[in-house]
């Protein structure tokens, strides 16, 4: 019996039939039917390109239904689906195609003679185009194309995707992702969030990633949902789409901005069930305020490139600012000693890793990276810093690389970063190490005021003066409009950390 993806998702897509699968804001539609036809002729067009299955199909367009066809297509076929970030440069493209070596490039139809400059250098690829409205070769070929045949076998264990990471301390590397991983991760998330074939996802993140992709989309499908496909994130069109929808999936520069809106109100809001946050920490004064403004308790769950979703809040059970929540069904978590791997007890700071059908197999051709992180008990470090509470909960206190020794003494930016953030002055915070000539890294704040806020260095300083112990304090407090994000919303601290590396040289 095949495992591919692709035939879990087509059960469910069969037994829905017409009704709505995805949706855009211009009013096109395709039913679950609709679906599942046009990914048949994709399939065929990828097989007419020469696509075998395991072969890498990499995909740099921007946010369409057909997109999510296209990466359905490319699972039917058997071959392995390589979203590339839109934003990405010629040479950072050229680096993927000469590592991934895709048999067949997607890119934009503005971008087709660049696209097959990079793939001729690179003599991997060839070159189709897709648009945003239904347009481009590919689906130009598609529209003349017969059904393929039966989906290609394929096994729990090989690979559906590859999803590079954002290479921040070193070149990207290509995470290598299984139908098992997808699956397995799919079916926990609808069913810890409850999802039913009523729901409809306003579906506003880009698809490049793990949690546009894999998780809203793949949740989707697993339920027989329907989802509302944004091309990006707007603060109007989500309030209009509020009282139509059900869930929708943010990370907390969504949140944010939601908040400062008037019409965010338990009345706009009625209709709606559950709204989750991730890909970067939610602060415990966002999550507050988004209650006392809705009535909704976010739910923050943990996930990453390599494993998808780990953890969760509760659907049904207190949701605590801070935290993660618990371990999925069949996942586990453990907290380990950062040198020795020595699991530590509840309450102690130290390395997070897990374990479950969710973690991948390793990174695409770089056999020494896969042993240093995906060891041999099956547990995967994943180099975030945290503890597990008395009563189960995970939190995460930052990233092992951002781990600020300053003295000889550990500093945790997060624990500092929520004292800052309690006042009232500030809108957001990120703390950093940066180099010190007596200290090793100096510990020090970066710090975005609310509008129309008066605050000084001195200001930040005195209010950590009692809160925290004197090592941790900052040693300077830097002042900005907004922190540098990443597309989903994660604080590059690497840019920052560039910003200030002279601040005490």
């Amino acid at each position: 019996m095949s495992d591919n993806l692709f035939e879990t998702f087509a059960d469910r897509m069969h037994a829905r039939g017409a009704a709505t699968f995805v949706t855009t804001p211009d009013g096109r539609r395709y039913g679950y039917d609709e679906a599942l036809a046009t990914v048949a002729r994709l399939a065929a067009v990828l097989s007419e390109l020469g696509v075998q299955p395991g072969d890498r199909v990499a995909a740099q367009v921007d946010k369409s239904p057909e997109a999510i066809l296209l990466y359905l297509a490319t699972l039917r076929a058997g071959a392995v689906y390589l979203p590339l970030n839109t934003a990405y440069t010629d040479a950072e493209v050229r680096y993927f195609l000469d590592d991934a070596e895709p048999a067949l490039l997607v890119c934009r139809p503005a971008a087709a003679d660049a696209a097959a400059r990079l793939a001729a250098a690179s003599g991997s690829a060839r070159v189709e185009t897709l648009g945003t409205a239904a347009d481009g070769s590919l689906m130009e070929r598609a529209g003349a194309a017969a059904p393929a045949g039966d989906p290609k076998p394929r096994g729990a264990d090989d690979l559906a995707a590859i999803l590079y990471t954002s290479g921040t301390t070193g070149r990207p590397k290509g995470a290598m992702i299984t139908h098992r991983n997808l699956a397995s991760n799919a079916r926990s998330l609808a069913e810890y969030w409850r999802f039913t074939e009523d729901d409809r996802l306003i579906h506003v993140l880009p698809i490049f990633h793990t949690h546009g992709l894999f998780v809203a989309c793949n949740v989707v499908l697993m339920a027989g949902a329907s989802m509302l496909f944004m091309p990006q994130f707007d603060v109007d069109a989500v309030m209009a789409e509020l009282p139509r929808g059900s869930t929708l999936m943010g990370v907390p520069t969504i949140y944010r901005r939601l908040l400062q809106d008037e019409r965010l109100t338990p009345e706009r809001t009625a209709a709606m069930r559950l709204f989750t946050s991730g890909s970067a920490p939610l602060t415990p004064e966002m999550h507050r305020e988004f209650r006392e403004r809705t009535g909704h308790a976010i739910l923050e769950r943990y996930g990453m490139t390599e494993t998808n979703m780990n953890t969760s809040n509760p659907y049904d059970g207190e949701r605590i600012a801070g935290t993660v929540g618990f371990p999925l069904p069949d996942v586990e978590v453990r907290i380990v000693d950062r040198e020795e791997r020595t699991e530590l007890p509840r309450g102690e700071i130290g390395m997070i890793e897990v374990r479950g059908p969710n973690v991948f197999v390793g990174y695409w051709r770089m056999p020494e990276k896969t042993r240093e992180e995906l060891h041999d008990d099956g547990f995967f470090t994943t180099g975030d810093l945290g503890f597990i509470d008395q009563r189960g909960y995970v939190h995460i206190v930052g990233r092992d690389k951002d781990l600020v020794i300053s003295g000889g003494y550990n500093v945790y930016p997060k624990e500092i970063e929520q004292v800052i953030d309690e006042m009232d002055e500030v809108a957001e915070s990120a703390v950093i190490g940066v180099p010190h000539p007596d200290l090793g890294e100096g510990v020090t704040a970066v710090v975005v005021p609310r509008p129309g806020a008066a605050l000084g260095e001195r200001d930040v300083l005195d209010a950590l003066g009692d809160r925290l112990a004197r090592y941790k304090q900052p040693r300077r407090v830097f002042f900005v409009d907004d922190l540098p994000r990443n597309a989903m919303g994660k604080v590059q601290k690497n840019e920052l950390r560039d910003r200030y590396a002279d601040t005490y040289q």
